[in-house]
């Protein structure tokens, strides 16, 4: 061994993988899909960040939950959100949520060597209304009522699973989601931060955020803002 192995090896053990180890959700209800995440991102043992939005944008109507590698996803979700936009110019149509999911699972078979990417798509779109597809490590693509992974759903998959039924109301969804997210923050060391929960509907997409508290409201005055709480995305423009 060379002088200069151990520098080697510290320089290698360094540049630990940046990973979404975390809590998604997503389900249908009658007029529309719930999306859910929480927001901590971790990099081995170290929060790398504690406010990250893991229901990212693809396109008016359709929105997907990341798990996995967050390098992996994130440029994922780009690649396939331009592509859509791209598609959406030429033929002046709105994209099917089932063309997203379709994106995503060629790409995530085609890099199964390389990409550490599970994505759940949500969305509505006017052929067949709400939809919700989980694409799982290696690029198997399944339409679910509900669907939900990560670290953190192994210790509230039968919560959701018993407190699931088809066709709810929003609010009796979004209520579920968030007491799924607490508890899987709370038994989950990789997941934390704040619940993030996106609404797409017909008329379009309703972003909240609730705190891991016993009310779900800051208690710190001006966090609402930074943490984009009732945020909305305008359309892309040609």
């Amino acid at each position: 061994m060379s002088n200069s192995s151990w520098l080697d090896l510290d320089f290698i053990n360094s540049f630990t993988p940046v990973e979404c180890g975390t809590t998604i959700m997503a389900a249908e209800f009658d007029g529309g899909v719930v999306l859910g995440a929480d927001s901590r991102t971790t990099a081995g043992g170290h929060v790398a960040n504690r406010i990250t939005d893991k229901v990212t944008r693809i396109t008016d109507n359709v929105y997907c939950c990341r798990s996995g590698s967050a390098a992996d996803t994130q440029e994922l979700s780009e690649v396939v959100s331009n592509l859509m936009w791209h598609r959406e110019m030429h033929t002046g149509e709105k994209t099917l949520v089932r063309d997203v999911a379709a994106e995503f699972r060629d790409k995530c078979y085609n890099g199964r060597k390389y990409l550490y990417a599970g994505i759940i798509v949500g969305g509505w779109d006017d052929l067949h209304g709400a939809q919700v597809y989980n694409i799982s490590l290696g690029g198997m693509m399944m339409r679910e009522q509900l669907s939900y992974g990560g670290s953190g759903s192994i210790y509230i998959s039968g919560m959701l699973r018993d407190g699931h039924r088809p066709n709810m109301e929003k609010e009796e969804l979004v209520l579920l989601f968030r007491s799924a997210l607490k508890q899987a923050i709370h038994h989950d060391s990789f997941s934390g931060g704040v619940s993030r929960i996106a609404i797409i509907t017909k008329e379009g997409i309703e972003r909240r955020v609730y705190y891991n508290t016993s009310t779900g409201k800051a208690q710190a005055t001006g966090t609402d803002v930074l943490l984009g709480c009732g945020e909305t995305k305008k359309p892309r423009k040609s």
